[in-house]
């Protein structure tokens, strides 16, 4: 790159970083709600032993992105991508106000229904906003883009993970119902309003195909698309990784709140704690691989990462066996790298995605990537209700998948090109 380009690189993206700013708030502004809500009802099922409630909102949470990936796809593509974002954010704020009586009455149907609700939001508001990231940015800077908004969006995964159990700790009542119920009603409505606010901010680009026809078959139509992608074997690889790291993921969350709340007998602010350490592990990763993975061979990383997280996982498993005064430690330390090791491994797969297809069907390949993702997050609920009935301890759970990720890092380690070329 000569001097005169790099300049122009430079201009471009400062130019761009107000509009980055509103995008990243707006994405961040959903997540936080996305995962403190999520992880209030979830930890409301487990204190009022509903453990099995858990795997029903966890299928309730992601069966929208598997039925509507399609359409949201296509309204990616069909629509400018800013008014699909700002109709999302005005869904999540309708949501909310019902997810508030919902959480203060402890009524399950609303939680439960609005959990569904919040995941159609999800669904509409993801391709959209991942495909204005190649739009607005050079292709030279997605990558960096990505750690960028990886490490703020993981950051609002850890602080709505984490204020969960605060919120829902705080002692008294206010009127009929506990204070930290009370709380968290009002805290998912104000989030929501802010990120309908802030969501003005995002640029505005033409729609890619204004010609896209509606994939009235639905799922079948991701399928379909994911059938054509295997020509592409690389970023069918890519999709297929990513969707294994968020089955994954999902199912440990399922597993912390009864490995803290159940088998160690934590409070709610420590075991929302051991989500955030992990979390916070992620964040690091994310800043990581961006100085780490560039170039053609960007996945030479995720067989590494992949490891690092079995490795860990098998540690969590371990610690019962440990002596008293190190279990904590093991624990803590374990989580924060397996998070150091998930940042690495996902950032260069979310990067590639977006960047591989072609604009005018760019938002059709986010939310097939998408409906790949909450497929194997929705198998992740049946996974976590089957070590329910059969009584799998936490941390034998861990063990399972400390084994199934060491089969995926050397998946990817003897699939992956060994050469100097992506093709």
């Amino acid at each position: 790159m000569d001097g005169h380009t790099d300049d122009s690189l430079k201009i471009r993206i400062r130019k761009a970083r107000a509009k980055f700013l509103a995008m990243a708030a707006t994405y961040c502004a959903g997540v936080l709600n996305d995962n403190f809500f999520r992880q209030t009802v979830l930890m409301l099922t487990v204190l009022a032993s509903k453990t099995n409630l858990q795997a029903v909102a966890t299928v309730l949470f992601n069966l929208p992105f598997i039925l509507f990936a399609a359409p949201a796809g296509y309204c990616a593509d069909r629509f400018s991508k800013r008014s699909v974002v700002i109709a999302s954010k005005v869904l999540e704020l309708i949501a909310m106000l019902i997810a508030a009586v919902g959480i203060y009455s402890l009524n399950w149907v609303l939680m439960m229904v609005t959990l569904f609700i919040m995941a159609l939001q999800s669904t509409i508001f993801g391709p959209s906003l991942n495909g204005t990231i190649p739009e607005l940015y050079p292709a030279e800077y997605v990558l960096t883009a990505n750690g960028i908004i990886r490490m703020g969006t993981t950051g609002a995964m850890l602080a709505g993970t984490a204020m969960a159990g605060v919120v829902l700790g705080i002692p008294g009542e206010f009127r009929s119902a506990p204070l930290g119920r009370a709380a968290a009603s009002a805290v998912v409505v104000v989030i929501a309003a802010v990120g309908l606010i802030v969501s003005f901010g995002i640029p505005r680009f033409p729609a890619a195909s204004t010609d896209a026809r509606f994939p009235r078959s639905g799922p079948l139509a991701s399928i379909e698309t994911l059938w054509n992608i295997r020509k592409d074997r690389l970023l069918l690889t890519a999709i297929a990784a990513e969707a294994y790291f968020w089955f994954a993921a999902s199912l440990q969350i399922l597993v912390i709140n009864s490995l803290g709340l159940g088998q160690f007998r934590l409070s709610t602010s420590k075991t929302g704690a051991m989500s955030a350490v992990e979390l916070i592990g992620v964040v690091i990763g994310s800043l990581l691989v961006v100085r780490i993975a560039k170039g053609v061979r960007w996945y030479r990383v995720l067989a590494p990462a992949a490891m690092l997280m079995a490795v860990c996982m098998l540690s969590v498993m371990l610690v019962p066996h440990l002596p008293g005064p190190t279990r904590s430690w093991v624990m803590i330390l374990a989580l924060g790298l397996a998070g150091v090791g998930g940042g690495m491994f996902l950032v260069p797969l979310s990067s590639f995605i977006q960047l591989r297809p072609s604009p005018d069907v760019k938002g059709r390949i986010i939310a097939v990537s998408y409906f790949a993702v909450f497929s194997s997050m929705l198998i992740s609920g049946g996974v976590y209700y089957l070590f329910a009935v059969v009584r799998i301890k936490p941390t034998n759970c861990f063990g399972i998948e400390a084994v199934l990720t060491a089969i995926v890092a050397g998946w990817l380690f003897f699939t992956l090109p060994k050469g100097n070329s992506d093709a």
